[in-house]
């Protein structure tokens, strides 16, 4: 293959599509070895027209380490292997659910800005979600640098340094971040296998070596903090992270692999009208190896 890689947010090294990819064919070790280099430099890859199934979503997703296994939440329509994750409005009957159904409910949780497993104590490395099938309008993929953000916070307004953020430690928590968007809707004994996990604030990329800010929805508070200054200090660096000039937003087309390094940036997907139209996504995640903390 005779691939091209074609940055998508001009002036900057953050976000870029590769050209002339099949997916569907034998990928050699060089042009992976493209593609992993190039993952890496913009942190979001975006692959079109990859017409693949489960089997081989999982083969390429595997050559970046070990897949993690879904949620329970996350198995239905159909879906087989663990390693997948849909995320969809259609149920197991093939028909669009309606809004107030408790898996559209759940799903609202990611049109919060957040980073894919950081509840869990090792999170995850990467994501690569394949758009079977999208609609025309909204659901659109957003994404922000949060390598770029970090490198270029200025300190807040109350007097916090980048340095003061050295070696603080977050509550991250999947109960608390739905909680925001739609309410108490985990049983207790979700709830008991969910429980909170603790992250670095400033996380340090395992293959560039670059620190980020590392935040999202499921942030609940630092710790050893006051609450109150706890949470203005996560929204605060949380609305930097997401302005403008570090956000890329992927317009999905039928049949789009993307794929987002989860230690480098936030992502949320936008809501449509989901009693409209259809969306069917599968999604694979690369485990992390170690814990952040």
């Amino acid at each position: 293959m005779n691939l091209v890689i074609k940055p998508l947010k001009p002036g900057s090294e953050f976000a870029a599509e590769v050209v002339n990819l099949d997916l569907g064919k034998s990928l050699n070790d060089a042009d992976f070895s493209i593609i992993r280099d190039a993952f890496y430099k913009y942190a979001v890859l975006v692959l079109r027209d990859q017409n693949i199934n489960d089997d081989q979503q999982i083969a390429f997703s595997e050559r970046f380490g070990a897949l993690e296994t879904s949620l329970g939440f996350d198995q239905y329509g159909g879906v087989t292997r663990p390693e997948i994750s849909r995320i969809s409005n259609v149920g197991d009957d093939n028909k669009i659910r309606p809004h107030d159904h408790e898996k559209s409910r759940y799903h609202r949780g990611n049109n919060l800005w957040h980073s894919d497993s950081s509840f869990k104590p090792i999170p995850a490395n990467i994501s690569l979600l394949s758009g079977r099938e999208v609609p025309p309008i909204g659901g659109e993929t957003q994404f922000a640098d949060a390598r770029a953000a970090y490198d270029e916070w200025p300190g807040s307004a109350s007097g916090i340094t980048k340095d003061d953020l050295e070696g603080l430690i977050c509550e991250h928590s999947i109960v608390f971040s739905r909680q925001l968007i739609v309410g108490d809707i985990f049983t207790e004994k979700e709830k008991r296998k969910l429980q909170p996990v603790r992250q670095a604030l400033i996380r340090k990329h395992s293959e560039t070596g670059r620190k980020v800010l590392y935040l999202g929805s499921h942030c609940h508070f630092v710790e050893g903090w006051d609450y109150p200054k706890s949470r203005a200090l996560i929204t605060e660096l949380t609305s930097w992270i997401t302005r403008p000039e570090f956000v890329y937003s992927h317009k999905w087309k039928p049949l789009d692999l993307v794929m987002w390094d989860n230690q480098a940036v936030l992502h949320r997907g936008n809501p449509w009208p989901d009693e409209d139209y259809r969306r069917v996504m599968h999604r694979t995640t690369v485990a992390g190896q170690a814990p952040t903390v």
